[in-house]
């Protein structure tokens, strides 16, 4: 059974909201708050696997009651629920970089409460995330006379280390909760890099535009909306949109950056984009390329990065203990996928003296171009 605590403002809302997610069973709500402080107090008492919170309260707003949330021993996921998470709300991007896992628009395009809409898509929501959640080890029971002690699983057996030596033709970031600001970081240490950049930041589509500004306004580099088929130049941040997925591919010897494009479509599982196929298209076109993992819940991009790690090509990981949630940078952690590991300045630094483009002849030794 998957425990909700229901955070709004409005009680009209707080008793729509429960009927929508017990409706099929699965999902029960063990408590319901008005304001951001009772939230966090219900969360840390209760332990819900999953948070609707609305955005404008009185007292303590959505934002400031997710950061807190985040902070709990055993946080829940949050999802925003609000009239002010449609496309151009700075309040959106603010609620992802603050920890939520995801947001979903209240309203319908006349400005009506769309309920509907609401139950079409949250259920859905709330599983997905509640099933991504990195829950800390419970203590094990005493042994009881006579039985040994469990033994811990071995770690996992270290990947040779792939040379960190300059030189790529393509970096391919991920992130999900907490990464409009994480991502923020780096790109601001990293600046204009001479070669083509790539962003998977889980988001909805509506939420696109409104992310590229933050970043273009933040990141210290230009960040545009990537379009299908259209080549990643060099010295911008190229951003797949929300609720899409991409993948990079060749677009022959004329094309410019070194001949790769980026092309979308609507890929399998629940968010979009994914680091995963983002990840694992570089590790099969790219002549070499390098990865970043940063703050997100679950394990989108561990599957990528063992592909890259696979070719040789670097992935580096965000530092647990820098992230909001440290879910995907820590599965590629764990499963000894990290060539090296920071917060996200420290891994812009590094990428600024990583992302030096490949020379011609590297290109010819690996046969791209070759007729």
């Amino acid at each position: 059974m998957i425990r909700a605590l229901v955070v709004d403002d409005s009680g009209f809302m707080r008793m729509a909201l429960r009927r929508i997610i017990e409706a099929d069973g699965d999902l029960r709500v063990v408590g319901e708050a008005s304001d951001g402080e009772r939230a966090v107090e219900m969360a840390a008492r209760l332990h819900p696997d999953i948070v609707t919170m609305d955005l404008e309260m009185p007292g303590l707003d959505g934002i400031a009651a997710t950061r807190r949330l985040a902070r709990l021993p055993d946080p829940p996921a949050v999802v925003m629920v609000s009239h002010h998470t449609r496309d151009g709300s700075e309040g959106a991007v603010a609620a992802l970089a603050a920890g939520a896992a995801d947001v979903l628009w209240k309203g319908s395009a006349i400005g009506a409460l769309d309920l509907a809409g609401i139950d079409r898509a949250l259920r859905g929501r709330l599983r997905y995330w509640a099933g991504q959640r990195r829950r800390p080890p419970r203590h094990a029971a005493e042994p009881g006379p006579g039985t040994q002690p469990e033994r811990p699983a071995p770690p996992p057996r270290p990947r040779p280390e792939p040379p960190l030596t300059p030189g790529c033709d393509v970096v391919v970031l991920a992130a999900s909760t907490g990464g409009p600001d994480a991502l923020a970081a780096l790109l601001e240490a990293a600046g204009p890099l001479p070669v083509p950049l790539v962003v998977a930041q889980h988001m909805p589509a509506d939420l696109s535009p409104d992310f590229v500004r933050h970043l273009a306004r933040r990141g210290g580099m230009p960040a545009v909306l990537a379009t299908h088929g259209a080549p990643p130049r060099p010295g911008e941040a190229t951003v797949i949109p929300g609720g899409t997925d991409g993948h990079l591919a060749r677009g022959g010897m004329d094309a410019p950056a070194g001949g790769l494009v980026l092309r979308l479509g609507p890929g399998p599982g629940m968010v979009h984009p994914s680091a995963d196929m983002l990840f694992r298209s570089a590790a099969v076109v790219a002549q070499r390329a390098i990865g970043a993992v940063l703050t997100g819940m679950g394990r989108d991009g561990a599957e990528g990065a063992a592909a890259m790690r696979e070719r040789g090509m670097a992935v580096l990981a965000q530092s647990p203990e820098s992230c909001v949630v440290a879910g995907m940078p820590g599965a590629v952690i764990e499963a000894g996928l990290a060539s090296g590991v920071g917060d996200p300045a420290a891994l812009g630094v590094r990428l600024r003296a990583l992302a030096v483009p490949l020379t011609p002849a590297a290109v010819r030794g690996r046969g791209w171009g070759s007729t």
